[in-house]
Order: structure tokens, then sequence, then C-alpha cells
């Protein structure tokens, strides 16, 4: 993957992605949190028909996704015309999704989830108030492009508790600064 660093005086945009049930919402509402930075769920822009279709138990195929991510990509671009600094949760499944993401808007990153399928399904299983079925993860895994090196992103584990998670993902975007462990000098 590309390098990292934001530029400094610049409005920075993260991606949070990954198949649902990830952890992805979670960690960027938690970066979002945590920089002061405004927040999307990318889910809430999906036309009524996505989510009918995806709570029927049907996957959504290319055609479906593209006035999805145009949305998104909007909402990004009002953020960076604004000079602001955001975050937005979205699957960003394949690598042609991301690079519509990053259009005309080099200042968007990627951080992308990982978990096991088995902790994942679990989790689905068992939330409430979500349209997505447990029955479409494997649609998602099978649809699933990881991060290119010439991506700029990191790829985090959501494994252990909410917080460590999260400060793995601001510490390998380069979001915080790494704490010295040299300890004082003396001379």
């Amino acid at each position: 993957m590309t390098d990292l660093t934001a530029q400094p005086g610049t409005p920075d945009v993260i991606v949070v992605m990954g198949v649902s049930g990830s952890g992805k919402s979670t960690v960027a509402k938690g970066i979002a949190r945590t920089l002061g930075w405004d927040f999307a769920e990318g889910d809430e822009f999906h036309p009524k028909a996505n989510v009918d279709k995806m709570a029927d138990g049907l996957p959504l195929t290319d055609d479906d996704r593209w006035p999805w991510l145009r949305l998104i990509g909007d909402w990004i671009s009002e953020r960076l015309e604004r000079e602001e600094s955001a975050v937005v949760a979205c699957s960003a499944l394949k690598r042609a999704y991301r690079d519509l993401l990053r259009e005309g808007r080099p200042q968007v990153r990627f951080c992308h989830v990982n978990a096991d399928t088995e902790v994942i399904e679990e989790r689905m299983e068992n939330r409430e108030g979500h349209y997505m079925p447990a029955s479409l993860l494997a649609s998602q895994i099978a649809a699933l492009e990881d991060l290119e090196d010439d991506e700029p992103g990191v790829v985090i584990s959501n494994e252990g508790s909410r917080a460590a998670v999260l400060d793995r993902a601001l510490r390998g975007l380069g979001l915080v600064q790494e704490e010295s462990t040299s300890g004082p000098t003396t001379s």
C-alpha cells in the first residue's frame, strides 16, 4: 500500500471498509469521535430498493452499488470543499468501488477492518435492527478484493477490545503520534 501520511493543512478522509459485520462502523465512529471529524454511515446512502433487496437475502450487483457509491463520493466531496476531515463506513469491497470513491479526491485513504468469518457470522446473527442478513456474508466475502499496493490504506484486525482495535486503526493510519519508548537521555 502507498504512503499513508496525510498532507499537513489539507483535509483527510478515511473510508473504513470491510464486509458487513466486520466492525467498520464501530471503528469509523471511534475515529470520528476521537478526532472530532464528521462521520457518515454508508448504509444510510442506500436507496430503499437496495435495502429491500438485501433484506430479502439478495446480494447487490455492481449496477445496484454504483449510484450508492456516487452518493457517498458526493458526501466526501462536500466535506473536502469545506476543507473538513471526515470518516465514512462503507464496504468498498472492490477495487473499482474504491477507485470511484477516490476519483478526484486524492485525500481519501482506506482502513480495511478484517475479521474471521466465524466472528462475523456470530455478530450478524446476533445483531438487532440491521437489514443485512447473515446469509449474504458469503457473497460479500466472495466480492471482497484486498487493498492493492498502490492504494493508500491499511488493513487492521478487529481482534481484541474496541479500544485496542480503534488504537490499531489510528496508529496504522498515522493519525496519532507513536509514544517514545526510549525514555530520557543523559549526557
